[in-house]
């Protein structure tokens, strides 16, 4: 950190107050229809930060965040992670389909070593999010490595889904489930294989947690995946169906853990000693609490395992750099480097981040590059504020006013020159796809973002608003009259406003080309003081 430096900016030293950079997690800018959370809010403050003089959009999915092309919407990972570097790197779906398509994955140490233990007389097992959502995972890099791994002669495979209903539509696990039998079949046929289904479950109750929030989701995985104690049944599809048949409300990522049994009633499936497994998910949130439970010793405690197979575990990426988890995995991630808050760091700002339990990640580990920890310590201050363990239409307000309140208190206190807060409720809430309570919780983001604007103005500082993806924008979709819910992330722009108290013409929005989050972090070091690096992304303001 020490050879990172920042010029001074000749046209704009700042202002006497802080700043602070509020993202509205979730928040777009979609259609003014029906379908549209952030349209039917009352919102008086970001009715008036849409209409200011400095106000943009940004494009938050696509190329525009390193992602193959522009019909793969955003999340918040990546989104982060643009924040925070001010460029735009290649991320996990791009580095994995390109580490298939040029065969580099399969040439690997990390591959080989889990083809040779399943060719020993061991089973490869697969576990992650059954979708081609892509923002987590995508079933056509599943496919690919089923392929592969059946043409070099592993004759045993198992195949561990998790339901997703988030990123692909709400009811749609048996599209999957239809999808993966026919490739199986078709390996099974060809190979002469035994390539199957063996547990499953959804993706909110099983397996993927996330920042620790309930490590009672990784217990049901692991019993379902590797004990096979779960609801059994015939098959995936069975499973799913009766799930279904069991409540109108049933939706596929909140479905029940299952395993597939046998004609005898037996699992088809554990995971047992002397196998492989490979967590195919490429985005390390929801996977980081699995692998610890395949590769921690015997100080594990988050629950009992029961049993630990001795296995040979691996990630499609590595999910942790700093931690370095899981030890081994398939395709290398983004390399980020110098990222703002280090040059930041560097000139000694003093800063905070904050957010609640289920964003806190995102505001620390994605916005840091994807490393944990504190930058610098003389310098940061990361605090969260611990999620409700609940489904989040339930209690839409979530932890807004507990951010809001330390928001305040940090901004008042003197010893912050700039901030940065997530409030996760457009995003979290949206992904139930209950409008009512999203259109709520909206309306309680609007009124903590007034809240801060205004200690903002009494601190003769500046505030940014933004967001990192769209979701509660768009709702439902509507097809030949027949509506339904939406509750994965949408391709819309999100906003970019400026709310300077003090402004008096210093300095006006840019005429970027493609302006997206890359652009932000140049943006905030100009409006701290000091010129952006050259290799950044350009600024969304331009000063006389």
């Amino acid at each position: 950190m020490s050879e990172l430096s920042l010029k001074k900016n000749p046209y704009f030293s700042g202002r006497k107050g802080p700043m602070v950079l509020i993202v509205m997690d979730g928040i777009g800018i979609g259609k003014q229809d029906g379908s549209n959370a952030v349209y039917l809010a009352k919102t008086p403050t970001l009715d008036m930060l849409f209409n200011a003089k400095l106000y943009t959009q940004l494009q938050a999915h696509g190329r525009a965040v390193g992602l193959p092309s522009d019909d793969d919407m955003g999340n918040s990972e990546i989104g982060h992670n643009a924040l925070g570097a001010g460029r735009v790197f290649d991320q996990g779906a791009k580095l994995v389909n390109r580490s298939i398509e040029t065969g580099a994955m399969y040439q690997g140490e990390c591959w080989k070593k889990a083809v040779a233990t399943a060719q020993a007389g061991g089973t490869l097992h697969f576990i992650g999010l059954h979708s081609d959502g892509n923002v987590h995972s995508n079933t056509a890099q599943l496919y690919a490595m089923l392929r592969e791994a059946a043409k070099e002669g592993v004759k045993k495979c198992r195949v561990h889904i998790l339901h997703d209903g988030r990123d692909v539509p709400e009811k749609s696990a048996l599209v999957y489930i239809e999808a993966t039998e026919n490739v199986l079949s078709e390996i099974n046929t060809t190979f002469g294989a035994d390539y199957k289904i063996a547990s499953g479950g959804g993706r909110m109750i099983t397996t993927m947690d996330r920042y620790e929030a309930d490590w009672r989701i990784v217990e049901r995985g692991w019993h379902a995946h590797v004990l096979g104690q779960a609801r059994p049944f015939a098959s995936a599809a069975d499973a799913v169906n009766a799930m279904y048949a069991e409540s109108d409300k049933a939706v596929d990522q909140y479905l029940d853990p299952f395993v597939v049994v046998d004609a005898n009633g037996q699992p088809v499936g554990t995971i047992e000693d002397g196998d492989a497994v490979v967590f195919f998910n490429f985005r390390g949130d929801r996977a980081i609490e699995i692998s610890k439970a395949f590769e921690a010793g015997d100080d594990f405690q988050k629950f009992d395992r029961v049993r630990v197979p001795k296995v040979f575990y691996c990630g499609i990426m590595e999910y942790d750099g700093d931690l370095h988890l899981p030890q081994n995995f398939l395709v290398n991630p983004p390399e980020i480097d110098r990222t703002f808050c280090e040059y930041l760091c560097a000139e000694k700002i003093s800063m905070f981040a904050i957010s609640e339990t289920q964003k806190f990640g995102h505001v620390t580990y994605f916005w840091n590059g994807n490393r944990s920890g504190y930058i610098d310590p003389a310098c940061e201050k990361y605090e969260e504020i611990p999620s409700d363990r609940i489904e989040f239409d339930k209690k839409p307000l979530m932890k807004a006013e507990e951010i809001m309140q330390w928001t305040d208190n940090a901004l008042k206190s003197g010893k912050f020159r700039f901030g940065r807060l997530n409030f996760a409720n457009g995003d979290m809430v949206g992904h139930t796809g209950n409008l009512e309570a999203t259109i709520v919780a909206v309306e309680k983001v609007d009124a903590c973002v007034a809240q801060i604007l205004s200690i903002i103005k009494e601190l003769d500082g500046i505030a940014i608003v933004t967001a990192d993806h769209g979701n509660a924008d768009e709702m439902w979709t509507e097809k030949k009259g027949v509506r339904t819910p939406k509750t994965s992330h949408t391709l819309n722009p999100v906003p970019f406003c400026i709310y300077d108290p003090t402004y008096n013409g210093e300095y006006q929005m840019a005429n970027v080309e493609n302006p997206g989050l890359a652009n932000v972090a140049a943006t905030v070091l100009n409006l701290l003081g000091f010129e952006a690096p050259d290799d950044y992304r350009p600024s969304l303001v331009t000063f006389q």
